[in-house]
């Protein structure tokens, strides 16, 4: 007698061989959707120290010779970063060139503002003039004025218009030195203060790009000595 089999219980359809599992669903972000990818500049973006790496490469390099690349490596923000925080790259030179004249204009403000005798106050000016002005880990820069934005002065009103102001800033700066120093009595009452005001601001100018080509500190110095010389005499 062949014993009769029951037959074997229907499987459920999740269960039919070949077909896998389905996962279990992830849980949603809390936004909602896929966070979008983080972009812009990073949280250890700081405005002052990235315009002063970037004013280091404009100041050594120039504004043409200088790429979007260069300015990257130097500030570590990537172009978006770079766009984002000071527009395209000839608005950044326009930043670094306002930055450095800030600079400028604050040291030598301090100098101005000292009570001083005429000589002395010389000295200490053009003594700021040249460690500014030899500094730099590739070698001296000059004054970034002179040495770049002469140049983009050309093709660029905005820049045009910064440099020409700084060259007046200064022009009055050393006329009111010479003013006082002649009611003092250190100068003659013949002497003409914007004239050697414009002699002051020459002598800056021509140790600026001396420095800039790389003649020594001492040659520079005794041209400094020979200009205060000359306006001391009136």
């Amino acid at each position: 007698m062949v014993q009769k089999r029951n037959p074997p219980a229907p499987r459920p359809k999740s269960a039919k061989p070949g077909l896998a599992k389905p996962a279990a669903a992830r849980p949603e972000p809390p936004s909602g959707g896929v966070p979008p990818k983080r972009r812009g500049r990073p949280r250890a973006y700081e405005p002052d120290v990235a315009l002063a790496r970037a004013l280091d490469v404009f100041w050594k390099d120039g504004f043409a010779a200088t790429s979007l690349d260069d300015l990257s490596a130097a500030t570590g923000m990537n172009r978006p970063s770079l766009y984002g925080a000071f527009g395209d790259k000839r608005e950044l030179y326009k930043k670094t060139y306002e930055s450095y004249r800030n600079r400028a204009r604050a040291r030598m403000g301090e100098v101005f503002a000292a009570d001083m005798p005429l000589r002395p106050m010389l000295e200490r000016i053009y003594g700021i003039a040249l460690e500014m002005y030899l500094s730099g880990e590739d070698g001296p820069r000059g004054c970034f004025t002179v040495m770049t934005a002469a140049s983009e002065a050309v093709f660029d009103p905005d820049i045009r218009a910064m440099a020409v102001s700084g060259l007046v800033e200064m022009d009055r700066f050393f006329a009111r030195l010479f003013r006082t120093a002649q009611e003092r009595g250190e100068l003659a009452a013949s002497a003409d203060p914007q004239a050697l005001a414009s002699l002051a601001s020459a002598t800056i100018h021509t140790i600026a790009i001396r420095a800039r080509a790389r003649m020594p500190r001492a040659d520079l110095e005794a041209i400094v000595n020979g200009a205060i010389d000359v306006m001391l005499r009136g």
